[in-house]
């Protein structure tokens, strides 16, 4: 039998903890594993549970954002997506840079809320539209000026698709574009984030952000 993606929902406010994990058990192909409401449960969720996802809210006992490096400091590939109605910039921008892999806000639907889901499940980072907006028109902290250097390193393939991720694409979306397996395009996204030293396609559009405030780059 086939078992669905493995969520874990750590939340402290029980109400909104069993809404999340009631819709998504109501969906097909999840599997709400745990639950929990605070850091310390948190990380004994990843422990004992191996969730593929763990959804995890900033405001709790112990504090989301101390939680992640914790989790990550015992199960290492643990995936961590903030649900949060935190649209703070300090909190988006120190989520990411700890390792969370998506940053929601809690208004999100049930629907939605599952397609970024399977998103960080396959491998992909999401942050909410309206955030990663915030991060792109530079009002988080810009990258250091030497980083945005290593863009012009960028094979002309990987430029493009790094334009493309910065304009808000998919994978998906890019592969249609260029005419491209989905897969490559995920090759090159893996080797443009290791070239530029970041976490996550929303780092790696801001370090294209501030190359182009640097210098003029030709289309």
């Amino acid at each position: 039998m086939m078992t669905g993606i493995r969520v874990a929902v750590v939340d402290d406010h029980p109400l909104f903890r069993e809404g999340v994990t009631r819709s998504l058990s109501e969906i097909d192909g999840f599997e709400v594993v745990a639950e929990g409401g605070s850091r310390d449960e948190a990380i004994a969720i990843a422990q004992s549970f191996n969730p593929d996802v763990m959804l995890l809210d900033i405001s709790m006992p112990g504090g989301g954002l101390n939680a992640i490096p914790a989790i990550l400091s015992v199960a290492p590939s643990q995936k961590i997506v903030m649900l949060t109605v935190s649209e703070a910039n300090d909190d988006v921008a120190a989520a990411l840079k700890e390792g969370a892999k998506g940053y929601l806000l809690k208004g999100i639907g049930a629907r939605a809320l599952a397609d970024v889901i399977r998103t960080v499940a396959s491998g992909e980072s999401y942050v909410a539209p309206t955030l990663s907006a915030k991060l792109l028109t530079g009002q988080l902290a810009n990258p250091a000026p030497a980083k945005s250097n290593l863009v012009a390193e960028l094979t002309r393939r990987e430029q493009e698709v790094l334009h493309l991720v910065a304009s808000g694409m998919s994978n998906k979306q890019i592969a249609r574009k260029l005419d491209l397996h989905e897969k490559t395009v995920k090759h090159h996204m893996t080797q443009i984030m290791a070239k530029l030293d970041v976490a996550n396609r929303t780092e790696a559009a801001m370090v294209l952000r501030d190359a182009l405030d640097w210098r003029p780059v030709s289309q």
